[in-house]
């Protein structure tokens, strides 16, 4: 067996771990989140490095709806050069800084009604811990997603000796284990093989589905953002202008 279809089994095998452990966990963050958007609300979305593209895959992405925000702070994600500017260097000493993201939510005027989704792996570092935490001093209900066995393992990096999963209403785990990746090959002494970015989507895509079902049997139709590659297709052009003006109405509370 190669590590192609090694790596395929014990993927498939987590998602299977998902299902049979996480559905209650997922049901109790679908209903936090249709709550808040039934009411007016927004749930925001923060991940920083790799944890961005759960943000972004909740939205903007084919199928989403207004009421979710990728809240993308690009000073902690984007570090695709490596090396020099725009680096990995610096987005990892960022994370490790206590206070920054209070600054990051001083930006916004959060509603009563608004409630957060914090995304990552370990759930260990200052910026994700005082993200969750700052969301809650706010009032905001927050649903940490991240590896549960990781972070309970892991030494806690801020002062406060606070994880995510201190700082959060649900936790969703994703499964994965200490450092992510499932592949051990020969030769090699670290592994390969990160499994994030496939359970993490799934937790994503699952949660979207129930908050669309759970707004259908309130009574509220999500606006929902169709497929741009319908080239010359007017019935998704007009859809998406509707999404863009029903997005645009759902931020009104926050730079009032």
């Amino acid at each position: 067996m190669n590590a192609s279809i090694t790596y395929f089994e014990q993927t498939l095998a987590l998602l299977q771990r998902l299902r049979e452990t996480q559905l209650d966990n997922i049901e109790r963050a679908a209903e936090l989140c249709a709550n808040s958007i039934a009411n007016g609300g927004l749930v925001f979305l923060f991940g920083n490095g790799h944890s961005r593209m759960m943000c972004e895959e909740m939205t903007p992405r084919q199928g989403c709806f207004p009421g979710f925000v990728a809240l993308v702070e690009l000073s902690l994600s984007n570090h695709a050069s490596i090396i020099g500017a725009n680096g990995l260097r610096a987005p990892l000493h960022l994370e490790k800084y206590e206070g920054y993201a209070e600054e990051i939510l001083k930006g916004f005027k959060f509603g009563t009604h608004d409630a957060f989704i914090v995304i990552s792996t370990s759930g260990i570092r200052p910026v994700i811990v005082e993200m969750a935490a700052g969301a809650q001093q706010r009032g905001l209900s927050v649903i940490g997603i991240c590896s549960r066995r990781h972070c309970e393992q892991s030494v806690p990096a801020h002062s406060s000796g606070k994880k995510l999963i201190d700082c959060a209403d649900v936790v969703i785990d994703n499964g994965c284990p200490p450092g992510d990746c499932v592949i051990e090959l020969d030769g090699l002494e670290w592994r390969t093989g990160p499994t994030s970015t496939v359970t993490g989507a799934m937790i994503m895509n699952m949660l979207r589905s129930r908050v669309a079902e759970k707004l259908l049997e309130r009574g509220i139709k999500p606006e929902l953002l169709p497929s741009h590659q319908f080239v010359g297709n007017a019935s998704a052009e007009e859809q998406l202008e509707r999404f863009y003006e029903a997005y645009r109405r759902s931020l009104a509370h926050l730079y009032q």
